[in-house]
């Protein structure tokens, strides 16, 4: 099962989707899955935390606590075998701009296209509609959490 950034925060911050995040990472501890992310993600999640304790939607205690144990757990899962941490391969940017070119996608939302691609995953898990057709459109099943 790939996660993009969005399904990610969605384990650390509460929202709508949230409780499906949780079973996806349940089930990687349990051994039933692997969870597989770019390592692109790391930053894409930190930013976003930055950004929501810049805009106020978070707290500094809530930012510090969501901030480490995102970091953690990636760590820890990896460690585990449970998670997949996909290094950011020229070959994935290169057809990561094909993608990009074919759906009028961000750079970063074709690199997790190509990345669930290059993985053979099963499902990719996202907060964006958009990006869940376009996966779907390139041949990689998505669900939209939330």
């Amino acid at each position: 099962m790939y996660l993009d950034s969005s399904a990610c925060l969605k384990r650390y911050v509460l929202e709508e989707g949230s409780e499906e995040a949780r079973r996806a990472y349940l089930r990687a501890y349990s051994g039933e899955i692997t969870l597989s992310m770019s390592l692109w993600n790391v930053g894409e999640v930190l930013g976003a935390l930055d950004r929501a304790l810049r805009r106020g939607r978070l707290d500094a205690a809530a930012h510090s606590t969501a901030r480490s144990r995102f970091l953690s757990e990636t760590l820890r899962l990896w460690r585990l075998g449970a998670m997949s941490l996909v290094p950011v391969k020229s070959s994935l940017l290169a057809e990561s701009w094909r993608v990009l070119e074919r759906r009028h996608l961000y750079v970063a939302d074709a690199l997790q296209i190509s990345t669930a691609k290059h993985v053979r995953a099963e499902l990719l898990l996202t907060g964006d509609s958009r990006l869940a057709e376009a996966a779907e459109a390139e041949g990689v099943p998505s669900r939209v959490l939330g």
